[in-house]
């Protein structure tokens, strides 16, 4: 009887740990949400950052400031790091979700 309790306790560790895996990071965007709240919540992350301009550039977010982002680790571009202003940020593409 002891040892069904341990295997059923365990197994319900472990289904409660796969449903914590699973669930889906979520992005809070609030009426005061701002572009540099998105980049500050996502450093140390890999992001697509599309510009006003069109281009896009993708990378690690390093390090963010008041006006300005570091992007480092640039997709395509081995030995490049990039600065941009959070101004010209039109749109921040991350990935939220496995299969």
């Amino acid at each position: 009887m002891k040892k069904l309790l341990t295997a059923s306790m365990l197994l319900c560790a472990l289904c409660f740990a796969a449903t914590v895996a699973a669930q889906e990071a979520k992005i809070e965007v609030k009426a005061g949400t701002t572009m540099k709240d998105i980049l500050t919540d996502n450093t140390g992350k890999r992001v697509a950052l599309r510009l006003a301009s069109g281009e896009e550039i993708e990378g690690t977010v390093t390090t963010v400031g008041n006006n300005l982002v570091h992007i480092s680790k640039l997709t395509g571009k081995d030995f490049y790091d990039a600065v941009v202003g959070i101004d010209k940020i039109a749109a921040v593409r991350m990935k939220m979700r496995d299969k």
